[in-house]
C-alpha cells in the first residue's frame, strides 16, 4: 500500500516537473548550458590526469634510456678489468631495466592513443551538443515568432467578427450620434420657423429712422447743413401725338 502511494505521489510529481519544463523551455535550455560546461570541465580534469600519467611515463621512459646506457658502460669497463662477478650484476640489472623500459614504451603507446581517442571523443562531444543546443535556440525561436504570429491573427480575427458585427459597440455609438444629429437639425428647423419676419423687418426700419432723426438732431446742435434730399428728376413731357388721319376741307 505504501509503495502504491510512494508511486502515485512520484506520478504526481513527475507531472508538475513535466509541466514546469513545458512552460519554461528556455530555462532547460540554459540548464543544459551550464550542465555542458561542467561536463567539459570534469572532462577536462581527467583528460589532464591521463596526460600527466603520459608525461610521467615519458620521464620514466627518459630515465631508464639513460640508465640503460650507464650499465652498458659500467659493464663494458668491469669485462675489460676482467671484473665478471660485477659485470654480472650490472648486466641482469640491465635486462631488468630493458625490460621495464619496453613495458613503458609499450604503455605510452597505448596512453597516447587513449589521450587522442579521449581528445577526440570530448570534442565531438561538445561539438554535438552545441549544435544541439543551437538548434533547440532556433526551434526556441522560431516557435515564440510563431506563436506571435498565431496571437496577432487571432486578434485580427477576433476583432474582425467583432467590429463587424451588428450589435457592437460602435455601431450603437453611430446611431446614437445619428439621432441627437437628427433632433438638433429638427429643433432648429421648429425655431427658426417661429420666428416673426415682418416684425424683424419693422424692427430694423425703426432703428434706421432712429438713427437718421440721431444724425439730424447732431447736425442741428453743431451748425452743419443737411445736404438736401436727392431731387427726384421730373418727367419729360410727352411728344405730341400726331394725326395720321386726313384733315377736313372748309
Amino acid at each position: 500500500m505504501w509503495r502504491r502511494i510512494g508511486n502515485l505521489f512520484k506520478g504526481f510529481i513527475g507531472l508538475f516537473v513535466s509541466g514546469l519544463e513545458k512552460a519554461n523551455p528556455k530555462a532547460l535550455i540554459e540548464a543544459e548550458k551550464e550542465n555542458l560546461r561542467l561536463q567539459i570541465s570534469r572532462f577536462n580534469d581527467a583528460l589532464a590526469t591521463h596526460a600527466g600519467f603520459v608525461e610521467r611515463l615519458m620521464r620514466q621512459i627518459k630515465n631508464l634510456e639513460q640508465k640503460e646506457k650507464e650499465l652498458t658502460a659500467r659493464i663494458a669497463a668491469n669485462i675489460k678489468v676482467g671484473n665478471r662477478a660485477v659485470a654480472g650484476q650490472l648486466a641482469m640489472e640491465l635486462q631488468s631495466a630493458k625490460a621495464q623500459l619496453e613495458e613503458n614504451r609499450a604503455q605510452l603507446v597505448t596512453a597516447e592513443e587513449t589521450y587522442k581517442k579521449l581528445l577526440k571523443s570530448r570534442d565531438v562531444s561538445v561539438q554535438e551538443a552545441k549544435a544541439k543546443i543551437e538548434k533547440l535556440n532556433r526551434m526556441m525561436s522560431e516557435t515564440e515568432m510563431l506563436e506571435a504570429q498565431a496571437e496577432l491573427q487571432e486578434m485580427a480575427a477576433g476583432m474582425i467578427g467583432t467590429i463587424g458585427g451588428g450589435g457592437d459597440t460602435l455601431n450603437r455609438v453611430e446611431q446614437y450620434l445619428e439621432e441627437r444629429r437628427d433632433k438638433a437639425a429638427g429643433r432648429a428647423r421648429v425655431a427658426s420657423s417661429s420666428v416673426d419676419i415682418k416684425g424683424v423687418e419693422l424692427k430694423e426700419a425703426e432703428q434706421v429712422a432712429l438713427a437718421e432723426q440721431a444724425l439730424r438732431d447732431f447736425e442741428s446742435a453743431y451748425g452743419m447743413a443737411s445736404p438736401p434730399p436727392a431731387a427726384v428728376p421730373e418727367a419729360a413731357p410727352a411728344p405730341p401725338v400726331k394725326d395720321l388721319g386726313p384733315k377736313e376741307t372748309q
